[in-house]
C-alpha cells in the first residue's frame, strides 16, 4: 500500500478533526468563499474545511488519500443534505483525474504537507487552479513551540530513522521553501505571501485524555507508541506528551490548546497565464 495512505488509514483521524471544526469554520470565513465558487479541498480529512465551504454555497470537492476519512467525509455532507459537496479518493502529488484551470480555489489544511513529492503537490495544485484562482495553505511550522510541532518533534524522537529519501512535512511551513516549490511550479516569488495563524484544540475531556486520543487515533504518534512499547519506553513517550499538553491547554473545564501554523496564500493570476 501506499506508505502515506497506510499512514493514515491507520486510525481515525476524525476523532482528532472533531477538536479542529472551530478554526475549519473561521479559516473557511476568511478567505471569501462564496456561493458559486468552485472549491478543492485537498488532503480534506472528513470535511473540517471542505463542510463549511459547502455550507457558504460553493461547490466542493474533498479530496484526500484515506478511504475511511473520504467515507466520513461523505457521510457528514449526507448527513447535512449538502448535495454541493462531494468527496473522492485521491493523491495529492497526482490529480491527473482534475482537468486544468478548474477550481477558483485550492485550498489545503495540514494535508498535502504530508504527501511525498513536495514539487509535484506544488505544480498540481498550481495547474488545477483557474488563472484568477488562489491556492491557500495552513501548514504547520518546524520548530515551533507550540502543540502540534511539538508533538511530531516527540513523536520522531522514539521513531525509527526516516527512509533514505525522506523530506519532512515540516518544511511546508518554511517560507523560503514554500515560495521555491511554487516558483517551481511557475508562479512569481511575489505571489506567495505569508502570515502567521493560530488554530485552536477544543475538547471536552482533560488534557491527558486527549493525548490517549492521539496515541490511539493519530498516525505519527500511534507509530512512536508502537516503537517505544517495542523499545521499552512506552511510559517516557506518554509522560512526554502528557506534560505537553498539560503545560499547553489555557481551558478551565475540558481542554483548549493554541497552536500556529503558517497561512499560506498564492495567487495564480499574473501575466503569462
Amino acid at each position: 500500500m501506499n506508505a502515506n495512505r497506510e499512514l493514515w488509514e491507520k486510525g481515525d483521524f476524525t476523532r482528532i478533526a472533531a477538536a479542529m471544526r472551530g478554526s475549519g469554520e473561521a479559516l473557511v470565513g476568511s478567505l471569501g468563499v462564496d456561493e458559486g465558487m468552485t472549491v478543492l479541498d485537498l488532503g480534506c480529512g472528513d470535511g473540517t474545511t471542505a463542510v463549511p465551504a459547502a455550507r457558504l454555497g460553493a461547490d466542493v470537492l474533498g479530496v484526500d488519500i484515506a478511504a475511511n476519512l473520504v467515507a466520513a467525509g461523505q457521510a457528514r455532507a449526507a448527513a447535512e443534505g449538502l448535495d454541493n459537496l462531494r468527496f473522492e479518493q485521491g493523491d495529492a502529488t497526482d490529480l491527473s483525474g482534475l482537468e486544468d484551470d478548474r477550481f477558483d480555489l485550492v485550498v489545503s489544511v495540514f494535508g498535502a504537507m504530508f504527501a511525498p513529492k513536495p514539487e509535484s503537490v506544488a505544480k498540481e495544485m498550481v495547474r488545477v487552479a483557474k488563472p484568477d484562482g488562489r491556492v491557500v495553505m495552513a501548514n504547520w511550522i518546524p520548530g515551533d513551540p507550540t502543540l502540534v510541532a511539538q508533538i511530531l518533534r516527540i513523536a520522531s524522537s522514539y521513531s525509527p530513522p526516516p527512509p533514505a529519501g525522506f523530506v519532512s512535512p515540516m518544511l511546508w511551513g518554511d517560507p523560503e521553501v514554500v515560495t521555491e516549490r511554487f516558483v517551481g511550479a511557475g508562479i512569481p516569488a511575489d505571489q506567495v505571501a505569508f502570515e502567521q495563524g493560530v488554530w485552536n484544540f477544543d475538547y471536552e475531556g482533560s488534557p491527558t485524555e486527549l493525548v490517549e486520543v492521539f496515541r490511539d487515533y493519530y498516525g505519527p504518534t500511534m507509530n512512536a507508541f508502537a516503537a517505544a512499547r517495542e523499545a521499552g519506553r512506552e511510559d517516557e513517550l506518554r509522560a512526554d506528551l502528557d506534560e505537553l499538553f498539560l503545560a499547553q491547554n489555557t481551558g478551565v473545564d475540558g481542554t483548549f490548546i493554541a497552536t500556529n501554523f503558517l497561512l499560506v496564500n498564492v495567487m495564480c493570476s499574473y501575466p503569462g497565464r
